[in-house]
């Protein structure tokens, strides 16, 4: 195909390999477009790339990843708009359509996986439960967001390029089109930016609630300490080898010395219970 065309060698190179970052290059006869995208595959983000070969009455496309094929972009050429011809700027406006639309049902996926995760949080943070998985799962879900952002992103300077510098594309008549791929591709961004945000908050606020129980645990720690503590200081003393301690010959010292250390522990224990230490 690319001795048919007559596609330059480099841009054939980058075509048969992955891991291209997106980009727009010229080339004497013909543009190469490289793009990321991503879409649900069996309730998962699938990602992968696209890269397309644009000439004067050709648009080949190379998919690679796992994806529902391009029966939607032949349908539509098949029936343009009044006004627009099935040409090759309409065909490559079909392709670059069909991969920013497969965005929106990921970036819906993700917002329902944030919503399952922030409610199991609210949830455990109500209930007590421990939520130390919860930081995990939070930190891959902000991981997988930078990553589908790194895939939305480009295309808004791709259609920016193509409006400015490629008229013979971006006609008259289809110059409203190509902004829509702009202007979806902002709002896609914008949308995961508010998630990505979302998701740091919700990060925090379980860093924050398991930081919570530990000084709860240090306080209980530290009142019962304090509780033992009284008794243990005031026991400790008859262990000690006194040879004047008037009490050791009362009859009632032993009982009167459990009495108060008692009343001590026990308004001890109700100060620190009104504090919520115990």
């Amino acid at each position: 195909m690319g001795q048919e065309l007559g596609l330059h060698a480099l841009a054939l190179e980058d075509a048969i390999s992955t891991h291209q970052r997106p980009k727009l290059e010229d080339y004497d006869g013909h543009i190469f477009i490289a793009v990321r995208t991503a879409q649900l595959w069996e309730a998962r983000m699938e990602l992968g790339e696209t890269h397309v070969f644009v000439g004067d009455n050709y648009v080949v496309a190379i998919r690679h990843d796992a994806g529902s094929g391009y029966q939607r972009v032949s349908d539509r050429l098949q029936h343009p708009p009044n006004g627009i011809r099935a040409a090759t700027p309409y065909a490559l406006y079909l392709v670059l359509d069909l991969i920013v639309d497969q965005f929106r049902p990921v970036i819906d996926g993700m917002q329902e996986r944030f919503h399952s995760l922030e409610s199991q949080l609210m949830s455990g943070v109500r209930t007590g439960h421990d939520m130390r998985d919860m930081l995990e799962q939070l930190y891959e879900m902000k991981r997988d967001l930078t990553t589908l952002r790194d895939a939305t992103e480009p295309m808004q300077e791709i259609s920016q390029n193509l409006i400015r510098l490629h008229p013979e594309l971006s006609t008259r008549e289809l110059k409203a089109y190509y902004r829509d791929i702009h202007d979806h591709s902002v709002r896609m961004s914008a949308a995961i930016d508010r998630l990505r945000a979302s998701t740091s908050d919700a990060m925090q606020f379980n860093l924050a609630s398991l930081s919570v129980k530990q000084n709860e645990s240090v306080q209980k720690l530290a009142g019962w300490g304090a509780l033992l503590a009284l008794p243990t200081v005031v026991f400790s003393l008859y262990g000690m080898n006194f040879v004047d301690m008037p009490e050791l010959k009362w009859p009632w010292a032993y009982p009167a010395l459990l009495l108060l250390t008692g009343t001590a522990v026990l308004v001890l224990y109700r100060r620190l219970k009104q504090r919520g230490w115990i």
